[in-house]
């Protein structure tokens, strides 16, 4: 009877962990064990789970949504190339609540299928997009929409959203149309985590809100202040942005070479500045670590956004600092993906496709060109290896087959890679 009894414990808890795990065949046949009813926590830090900022939008205007089709031929190619944890911006439209439904739907034809999402809920302050923003005030008549139908869908899909991200560099004030103060952020994360406590949310659901890293304490005494000492408190997580990219024009001293540097070659100089470029992100990322430790607060630090445009017709291409290329966006992307796994830092990189609507006004506008891939599908230099790997194989995006951009030749490629200007 005792042996029996075991036998029925052991053999009961082998049924129970194999209810709790999924088999899972990539397209190789490879055979690999997932856990069912994964959580932020779980997700976020770990480096088989890669990140990466979404819109599926392929015309000049958001008001030409795409279409559910689409939006799973995107999620196809991601997941292709290793995402598993995508971001998105606002649930006005219907883009978010559609990409929700679209992993939904690939997850019913093929359960194996794995996607989660960082859902946004965008927060403006009174007048927003006006010529006289009210920044001391919120619109809460939107902003409350706006939560609310992050909300809906949080309930709807707890499978596949994971975390709420309550506004997009929000708080950050040279965002001058629509910046809000912290107790704004801090009123919608404290009534979201009301919820999780209230078992009208799910308790695993993580709740952050994503801001340029000087916003979070990691800038100027401006931003010290005691709301974003009770935000740090009351987020799951943090999330921060940093764009070295940017800074090559507004703040370019770790662009510059110095006096070893000026002898050598072209492509040594941009892969010195490619590591220094790597280093300030770093160097960003641990500004805001140290000042959230400071406030004797210890939570996970994420990055939401950092990325390298490819293209700019402004202050960073040709007539500026010579910053935006594929072969600089590819050494970026190498370099950031490197780090952050290695540290078990969940990387949103920015971005998955170019967005033209971005600058619809200026096609070569840097906005419309952070991208790993272009707007027809071709994936730019980072991704090159996968190509070549043919993880895309049997792939295609609006008709399109996934080749290289360039036609695969990097001497043309490099025939375009511009000379850092440091002057």
């Amino acid at each position: 009877m005792k042996l029996a009894f075991i036998l029925m414990i052991v053999i009961g808890g082998f049924m129970l962990s194999l209810s709790c795990t999924q088999v899972q065949s990539d397209k190789h046949g490879v055979h690999s064990v997932k856990q069912q009813d994964l959580t932020a926590k779980d997700i976020l830090g770990n480096p088989e789970y890669l990140a990466i900022s979404y819109g599926g939008y392929r015309e000049k205007t958001r008001d030409i949504q795409p279409t559910m089709e689409q939006l799973k031929e995107d999620m196809r190619i991601l997941y292709a190339m290793g995402i598993r944890l995508i971001r998105t911006y606002n649930v006005e439209k219907p883009h978010a609540a559609n990409v929700v439904k679209a992993i939904h739907e690939l997850k019913q034809e093929n359960p194996a299928f794995e996607m989660y999402v960082m859902l946004g809920a965008w927060i403006n302050c009174a007048h927003a997009f006006t010529d006289h923003p009210n920044h001391d005030m919120e619109d809460e008549v939107a902003n409350a929409s706006e939560i609310e139908r992050a909300i809906k869908i949080a309930k709807e899909f707890p499978e596949i959203v994971k975390i709420i991200a309550v506004g997009n560099e929000a708080m950050v004030k040279w965002a001058a149309s629509y910046y809000v103060q912290p107790w704004v952020i801090l009123k919608w994360v404290n009534h979201l985590q009301d919820l999780k406590a209230k078992g009208q949310l799910p308790a695993e659901l993580w709740i952050t809100s994503s801001d340029n890293f000087a916003s979070w304490g990691g800038g100027g005494a401006e931003y010290h202040v005691e709301d974003l000492a009770k935000l740090f408190k009351a987020v799951d997580f943090v999330s921060i942005h940093t764009y070295p990219m940017h800074d090559t024009h507004y703040n370019p001293d770790f662009w510059k070479m110095n006096g070893e540097e000026a002898g050598l070659a072209k492509f040594e100089k941009i892969d010195s500045v490619m590591q220094r470029s790597k280093r300030y992100a770093m160097s960003q990322y641990q500004s805001v670590v140290d000042y959230m430790r400071g406030l004797g607060v210890d939570k996970p630090v994420h990055i939401g956004e950092s990325g390298w445009a490819t293209a700019s017709n402004s202050h960073y291409g040709p007539d500026g600092s010579g910053a935006t290329d594929e072969y600089k966006s590819a050494i970026f992307y190498r370099l950031l993906r490197e780090w952050t796994n290695r540290e078990g830092i969940t990387c949103f990189y920015f971005e998955a496709f170019d967005e033209p609507w971005k600058d619809a006004g200026n096609p070569g506008g840097s906005e419309n060109h952070f991208g790993l891939f272009d707007v027809e599908g071709k994936a730019k230099y980072a991704l090159w290896d996968l190509v070549d790997d043919g993880v895309f194989e049997g792939l295609s995006r609006d008709g399109n087959p996934i080749v290289k951009t360039y036609g695969g030749k990097k001497e043309a490629l490099l025939e375009d890679v511009l000379t850092p200007v440091t002057k």
